[in-house]
């Protein structure tokens, strides 16, 4: 179940990118950052909860810093980018 709605929402984020790109409309860096963020969580989620080896509260623990993680370094690469005249 959790694999089919990684793949999902994978689609879904790829879907969306190529529907704002043929409409016309921008597409921001962080805003490719934070998806990017959100999908590879989905699929740490996905992947430590299928594991059997270590337990559950483990995995939870380590997809959240995870998650935690990425955000931010999706808002640093954001607030990296020079201001526009």
């Amino acid at each position: 179940m959790l694999p089919t709605v990684t793949v999902l929402a994978s689609l879904g984020f790829i879907g969306w990118l190529i529907y704002r790109a043929v409409s016309g409309k921008p597409i921001k860096a962080h805003t490719v950052a934070y998806g990017v963020a959100c999908i590879t969580g989905i699929f740490s989620l996905a992947y430590f909860l299928t594991m059997d080896v270590v337990p559950q509260l483990i995995k939870i623990v380590v997809c959240i810093l995870l998650g935690v993680a990425l955000i931010i370094v999706a808002a640093y690469l954001q607030r990296r980018q020079p201001a526009k005249p």
